[in-house]
């Protein structure tokens, strides 16, 4: 493993509005973090956002891995593209789209954007599916997520 931490994250739905979950692991040289949630009435794109909240705030927590080198993998073209290319124009235009309109997820966004935005992070787009041992992992977890929950 590279130094610095590696973060991986999913979201999915089953149905998209539906029942969906959010899952991310953490890896750095001294840990391995994995963390998953539910939500019975979601988007994917609202799980996908908030598995890399969900992470970012793990970080913030534990002040050794701020101040390191750190790499999000996320299979999410809405998550990778907003957050590296997007959000600088949302935020300058008071968080609306280029058609004028709020931005969607504007919550998700906001505070993803208050937690990332002093660290140094490369952001970086894997294609889901396609047998990366870590993405595998990630939508796992939430499909484990998205059973215990329907099942409740």
């Amino acid at each position: 493993m590279s130094p610095g931490i590696e973060i991986w994250t999913d979201g999915g739905c089953q149905g998209n509005p539906g029942p969906g979950a959010w899952a991310f692991v953490v890896r750095a040289a001294d840990a391995l973090q994995e963390r998953s949630g539910f939500d019975p009435q979601t988007t994917n794109n609202r799980m996908e956002l908030t598995a890399v909240r969900e992470a970012l705030r793990e970080l913030a927590g534990r002040a050794e891995w701020k101040t390191q080198p750190i790499r999000v993998f996320t299979d999410s073209q809405y998550v990778q593209k907003g957050i590296t290319e997007w959000i600088h124009t949302w935020e300058r235009n008071s968080w609306r789209t280029s058609a004028k309109k709020p931005v969607k997820n504007i919550d998700l966004w906001s505070e993803l954007w208050k937690l990332a935005k002093d660290l140094a992070i490369n952001w970086a787009w894997v294609e889901g599916h396609a047998g990366n041992e870590m993405n595998e992992r990630c939508h796992h977890l939430v499909e484990q997520s998205i059973a215990r929950g329907r099942n409740r």
